[in-house]
């Protein structure tokens, strides 16, 4: 696969995690627009999260069978309709509905990235392909917010929040265009029928843990909630007990046993688990403190962010030169980096609120900026080292799964916890809260990286 084509996947890849991220600026022009409330703003977010997270692991065995590019190209056509319909719902119910297609959509284009580059490059070429995914993957999770705020505010012709998903359309047009042109058809050499008790089993677990956590609050935790959190250790220990027999018995299951046995994969996971959830219920709650507690447009909200960004970037590109010098103890520094940032935050806020501007929030989100980039490109190369190439999409769609899940919960824990303290205690004091709640991930993913293989291929 050659440059055009490795661009065209990295494409297909920063929109599904841009567009996780980009509502969260737009979200109070969608209740002022739709009298959507509480509830149906966290489907809006949270329906997407979920089908996405419960349907990439089955992409990524549909890929291996009957072509990743082609279904490469099904994801982002599918992607491209339903962001048209969620830029023209009319209803609350409507936008939840196109969501969530949306997420079913993505998670059948996304997990053909990382198979197509595992399945297309090799040695040098391969690490820094996923360098590179690394670094598109993070930053698109910034750049959504950045993005959102920009064109909510734009309002390009009377569009106001639509425009987030409207200016998913063209981009898919080129994308579309380009894949055809440079993206190979990969498929694995022993494609495996679908494992349909797996999948439902998966799909239930999933579904039972990030559906109630996602909802409970802004629901007032009905008994369906609870019922829902009481299934998932059942069906979960299920899906193991399932997948590992299939396994035995020579089939071939949606989740292999086998595969989680690969060190470097198994670490990689258990490391990205607690990244993701403080990642995504930081730029949740910081989405929600500067709009609503300090009362910044969402340009200037998007804008907070850009050091996060620049920093970020900067750091992917230097990560594969420092991981050939140091290896994986790039990733522990990344860490300290990161809990450098937090910190100079939690300062800030406590020092300048409610006086606190762009200036003040900058130190804070570059040096987080930084150790995240740090993080993220290399832990996803990590992940992948050790994955045999016929097995491409189902590895692809265990990381991608666990990372978006991952995403999916730190919003509903860390983002619950942020908006129940806030009335009582005060948007600050509730913010400085969930910080140091975050400290404590990142400490733990420090702890973590400890374990990582110290060389990387």
């Amino acid at each position: 696969m050659g440059r055009l084509g490795l661009f065209t996947v990295l494409l297909g890849a920063a929109l599904p995690l841009i567009d996780f991220f980009i509502v969260n600026v737009a979200l109070p022009a969608i209740d002022s627009d739709l009298a959507a409330g509480p509830a149906l703003l966290e489907l809006i977010v949270g329906g997407y999260g979920v089908t996405y997270a419960v349907l990439l692991v089955l992409g990524g065995r549909l890929g291996d069978t009957i072509g990743r590019r082609r279904l490469f190209l099904t994801g982002m056509a599918a992607f491209g309709v339903t962001s048209l319909v969620c830029g023209l719902a009319p209803t609350a119910w409507t936008l939840v509905a196109a969501r969530v297609a949306q997420g079913a959509s993505a998670a059948l284009m996304l997990p053909q990235v990382l198979a197509t580059i595992q399945a297309t490059t090799r040695g040098p070429r391969r690490a820094r392909a996923m360098s590179f995914y690394g670094a598109t993957a993070g930053l698109s999770m910034v750049a959504g917010q950045i993005l959102g705020g920009v064109l909510v505010a734009a309002d390009v012709a009377g569009t106001g929040w639509r425009s987030v998903f409207l200016v998913n359309v063209p981009v898919v047009l080129v994308g579309l265009v380009l894949a055809v042109r440079a993206v190979p058809e990969t498929r694995s050499d022993r494609p495996a029928s679908v494992d349909v008790p797996g999948t439902l089993l998966l799909a239930l677990s999933l579904v039972s843990l990030l559906l109630p956590l996602t909802e409970g609050r802004a629901a007032g935790w009905p008994v369906w909630t609870w019922v829902s959190l009481g299934v998932f250790p059942f069906a979960a220990g299920a899906f193991y007990v399932t997948e590992r027999r299939a396994d035995r018995l020579g089939r071939t299951p949606l989740v292999p046993p086998s595969l989680l046995r690969l060190e470097s994969l198994r670490r990689g996971l258990l490391m990205v688990v607690p990244f993701s959830i403080g990642f995504s219920g930081f730029m949740f709650v910081i989405a929600v403190t500067l709009q609503q507690g300090l009362r910044m447009g969402p340009v200037s909200a998007g804008l907070a962010l850009v050091p996060m960004a620049v920093a970020f970037f900067a750091a992917s590109l230097a990560g594969p030169r420092l991981i050939g010098r140091y290896g994986s103890r790039v990733v522990t520094v990344g860490g300290v980096l990161q809990a450098l940032g937090i910190t100079l935050l939690v300062l800030a806020v406590l020092r300048d609120w409610p006086g606190l501007g762009l200036l003040g929030l900058a130190p804070g989100v570059a040096v987080a900026g930084l150790g995240q980039g740090l993080q993220l490109p290399v832990l996803m190369r990590l992940m992948m080292s050790d994955v045999p190439a016929d097995r491409a999409g189902v590895g692809s769609g265990v990381m991608i799964t666990t990372q978006q899940s991952a995403l999916a919960l730190g919003v509903a824990t860390l983002g619950s916890l942020f908006l129940a303290l806030a009335p009582s205690i005060g948007m600050r004091d509730a913010l400085t809260t969930t910080l140091l709640v975050q400290l404590g991930l990142i400490a733990l993913t420090v702890l973590l990286s400890l374990r990582l293989p110290r060389v990387m291929r």
